[in-house]
């Protein structure tokens, strides 16, 4: 299921998916592009509850404002009890996220499906 949720920067495409906002990141996300996408990303992650996936697939460079971005979507989500899963596959991008250890934080997902299958928690298995 895709819901597109109105225009809000080329860098940002936002839709939901099985229960799940997912904000999917688009070309060079630097400062600028930062400063595009905060206002939505404080809007998916400040709700109660709230089950968010940033998309890393698209992504072309991504800098310490990516990260940033990254870290407070995590703490935002975190505040509010809700949960945010990170999809990345590119080499580039998944080689900061081990060097900086938000890997461990946000183990990146393979795929879109991954991210919005139930966890293993809540289906009583874990």
């Amino acid at each position: 299921m895709r819901d597109s949720s109105g225009p809000y920067s080329p860098h940002l495409r936002v839709h939901q998916d099985r229960g799940h906002t997912v904000l999917e990141f688009h070309g060079e996300i630097d400062i600028l592009a930062a400063l595009d996408i905060i206002p939505v990303l404080d809007r998916a992650t400040g709700s109660p509850d709230a089950r968010v996936v940033l998309d890393l697939r698209h992504v072309e460079f991504f800098d310490c404002s990516g990260l940033r971005l990254l870290y407070r979507a995590r703490r935002r989500a975190l505040e509010h009890h809700g949960q945010v899963r990170l999809v990345c596959t590119h080499p580039l991008t998944l080689r900061i996220l081990r060097v900086t250890e938000l890997a461990r934080l946000m183990p990146p997902l393979a795929s879109l499906d991954e991210a919005v299958a139930p966890s293993e928690a809540a289906k009583g298995l874990v």
